[in-house]
């Protein structure tokens, strides 16, 4: 049933956007016209959908601006972090535009007499699931190797990001792919089952929390729908006594802020060994200090307000039963007060232990969660002892040590060593655990929704 949904501005609190959904007849057409464009569209030389990508990444470039404001408004993300997730949107583009058509190649497999290969094939349209963190990223590392594929794209955007949803359909339109390539479907969570069920459908990406993640995997595997799901986080980033530390609690500072705290993929939890604690607790509190808390239209804010007052409120649930635990405030930890928008502080929690919120769940926002631990095998299994697995660093001045304890010992699907995690076309990207399953990104992303089908050909082996 259509019904309005009133977005809310999170930096004034005031009613930003209102929309109708789409009714049931709406949604139907939409599914047919996706189903029929799939037809046309999986037949189209890789020379086409290519040149229609590249012109989507010059329209993001040339509209990167305008894009960050929305994204300003809807989300509050601060205005230089809009405009570098726009140029991200048009790296992936690029990228896939680029590469697709080889990573799609098919592959010959020797086989004695017959002739045997592999050939990745589209599948049809797939339901993309999308968070309002990155409205715009999050949905283009989706589409941007689906289209190239020769799949279609279905995309049910967070409500709360109404118009970048649709900004996003409008600059693949008018770049060229044909209507049915992609849309953008108007909805609430209500009739999504009823989508994912129905059998024009092929498959299903989300990014969103582990709950969502499981609701949406119990649907899809009722219908043997392949599912893609990138959920939350509580990345680890251990710092050993060997650590440079004015670089680790730069760069830890750096990845606890990104988007204003709010990213699955962002350092939640600083595992430490004791005897550099003191010194690096110092030191991630001044650099967290110093990140200017504004609006986030004003070029100089680094953290702005958090998405929803909603979300605002109950991570500061979860840092006041941490407090109440026994953790201690070294930063921020309080509600602004006079403030209308959804705003909370750079904040640092210390004597950080088993039980507290701090140490067992995802705190989606501008707090860093400081563990401390005895050696580097205690800090290992800190760091592994949490049931999310999306990513993890680690911090060390010997690389040697370092590249052993992440490919060998982080329980987590990317892992850094004197760098902080981050998503990139080339790379797979996806968790492992509570953070969900398969790839995004790079050449396995392109191969999770595709056919990947094999032919024979000639006489049967004696």
């Amino acid at each position: 049933m259509s019904r309005q949904i009133q977005t809310i501005n999170p930096t004034t609190g005031e009613p930003d956007f209102e929309y109708q959904t789409l009714s049931g007849e709406e949604i139907e057409a939409s599914l047919a016209r996706a189903a029929e464009r799939f037809e046309s569209w999986r037949r189209t030389p890789f020379s086409t959908r290519s040149e229609a990508l590249l012109r989507v990444a010059e329209k993001l470039d040339a509209g990167k601006d305008s894009f960050a404001r929305l994204m300003a408004l809807e989300m509050g993300k601060p205005l230089a972090q809009g405009r570098a997730e726009t140029e991200k949107c048009a790296w992936v583009c690029r990228y896939y535009a680029e590469h697709a058509e080889e990573f799609l190649q098919d592959q010959t497999i020797p086989a004695g007499s017959r002739e045997d290969f592999v050939s990745y094939r589209p599948i049809g349209p797939v339901l993309a699931i999308m968070p309002w963190n990155f409205p715009f990223w999050q949905v283009f590392r989706f589409a941007a190797p689906n289209l190239m594929a020769g799949n279609v794209g279905l995309l049910k955007h967070a409500s709360n990001v109404p118009r970048c949803s649709l900004a996003i359909q409008e600059v693949i339109e008018e770049a060229g792919f044909p209507e049915g390539c992609f849309t953008s479907l108007l909805i609430d969570s209500g009739p999504v089952n009823g989508i994912i069920a129905d059998r024009r459908v092929r498959a299903v990406t989300l990014t969103g929390s582990t709950a969502a993640g499981k609701k949406v995997a119990a649907a899809a595997g009722e219908h043997l729908k392949k599912t893609v799901l990138e959920l939350g986080g509580s990345d680890p980033y251990v710092i050993l006594e060997d650590a440079d530390l004015d670089l680790a609690a730069r760069t830890c500072a750096t990845s606890r802020l990104i988007n204003s705290g709010q990213s699955c993929i962002a350092a939640k939890r600083f595992v430490v060994v004791r005897e550099v604690l003191d010194a690096f607790t110092e030191k991630l509190t001044e650099e967290m200090r110093q990140k200017k808390v504004g609006n986030p239209l004003d070029e100089s804010t680094g953290i702005g307000p958090q998405a929803r007052h909603d979300l605002r409120d109950e991570l500061h649930e979860q840092v006041k039963k941490s407090l109440e635990s026994g953790a201690t405030a070294a930063l921020g930890c309080e509600l602004p007060s006079g403030e209308p928008g959804a705003y909370y502080p750079a904040s640092v929690l210390t004597n950080v232990r088993p039980g507290m919120p701090a140490y067992d769940e995802e705190l989606f926002g501008p707090v860093a969660s400081i563990i401390a631990a005895n050696d580097e095998t205690d800090a290992i299994r800190i760091a592994n002892a949490t049931v999310f697995g999306l990513g993890a660093a680690v911090f060390t001045r010997d690389e040697a040590r370092g590249r052993r304890i992440a490919r060998e010992e982080l329980d987590a699907g990317g892992c850094a060593v004197n760098r902080f995690v981050a998503s990139d076309p080339r790379l797979p990207f996806g968790g492992v655990k509570d953070s969900g399953y398969g790839r995004e990104l790079g050449l396995h992303g392109i191969h999770e929704f595709v056919n990947i089908k094999t032919v024979s050909v000639g006489t049967a082996d004696a």
